[in-house]
């Protein structure tokens, strides 16, 4: 089976020296990325919520401020993103659609929940030095900060923003261009994250829907929805596709049986099935929440027997 190829040849990779051509930073031996600009990031964020988290604990208490089960989320979800951007799978994503695919599900549906749910903004901000707390609490209030974050922290916008990085990186020209420029390569993962964890973010932490949690969950099962059929689409696209998109992309198919067009077929089915459903059983997480919260006086009143 396919997958279960990718899973041995990528043992393999991790084994056996190998020529690390293309446009990825990788060590030669192992193809494991050495990407400064894909390490930094990931050992900043890691250092800080931790050292964040241990200051928060010792002044409110342990699991207090941010919780057990938050903690466990982030360190969840930042260990799927290290190893989504710097594992063998990256270097491989730019010679097979597949684990082009599996790369980007990975940071976007598993990642990014994980980590939007963890709400680090209070952990970083405890981890910065206690004179610089404040004016740091100050410059995330000024308007020129405060106005923009409004706008796209809108569940419309940030459901749009994530749509359209899905779409645009997969358009071929682009993502062709991607395949060829470090620059724009780096971009392409940045745009997918980033717009993933805002998109979650807000469904789980939004401010902009009002105060009612409720509210909140009845748009978040909207938003889902949406993003639901129009990455259904791009898969089926994908799927269903009688020519290839992308050039190249498919380099490595034959070591897995497959041709190019096969290669992005199945890459195409990753993305309609399985992150559709990892998308519908966010959103059925946010309908049984929504329907926890029905306030009492809509609740139908039991019969009265007769005395």
């Amino acid at each position: 089976m396919p997958a279960l190829s990718l899973v041995a040849f990528l043992l393999g990779l991790m084994a056996t020296p190998a020529m690390a051509h293309g446009i990825a930073d990788v060590d030669t031996g192992s193809l494991w990325s050495s990407d400064p600009w894909l390490l930094a990031p990931l050992y900043v964020v890691g250092i800080g919520f931790y050292v964040g988290t241990q200051r928060l604990w010792r002044h409110a208490g342990g699991g207090r401020g941010v919780s057990f089960r938050q903690v466990g989320a982030f360190w969840t979800g930042w260990l799927v993103v290290a190893l989504a951007l710097t594992s063998p799978l990256h270097w491989l994503g730019e010679r097979l659609f597949t684990a082009h695919m599996i790369e980007h599900e990975l940071l976007m549906v598993i990642g990014a929940p994980l980590i939007a749910y963890a709400r680090i903004n209070g952990p970083m901000m405890w981890s910065l030095p206690a004179s610089l707390r404040p004016t740091a609490g100050r410059l995330l209030n000024w308007s020129t900060v405060a106005r923009p974050w409004a706008v796209i922290s809108h569940p419309v916008s940030a459901t749009a923003l994530h749509g359209l990085a899905l779409w645009a990186w997969h358009a071929p020209p682009l993502y062709a261009w991607a395949l060829e420029n470090t620059a724009l390569h780096r971009l392409q993962h940045i745009s997918f994250f980033a717009t993933a964890l805002l998109f979650w973010w807000v469904l789980f932490h939004g401010r902009g829907v009002g105060r009612s949690l409720r509210l909140r969950d009845g748009i978040a099962i909207a938003c889902l929805f949406v993003t639901v059929l129009h990455s259904g689409v791009l898969g089926a696209l994908l799927t269903l596709s009688t020519r290839i998109w992308v050039l190249g992309q498919g380099a490595l198919a034959s070591e897995f049986g497959l041709s190019p067009l096969e290669d992005q077929q199945l890459a195409g089915i990753l993305m309609w099935v399985p992150m559709g459903m990892l998308y519908t059983g966010a959103a059925l997480f946010f309908a049984y929440r929504w329907l926890i919260t029905i306030p009492a006086h809509c609740h139908i009143p039991a019969a009265r027997h007769a005395g």
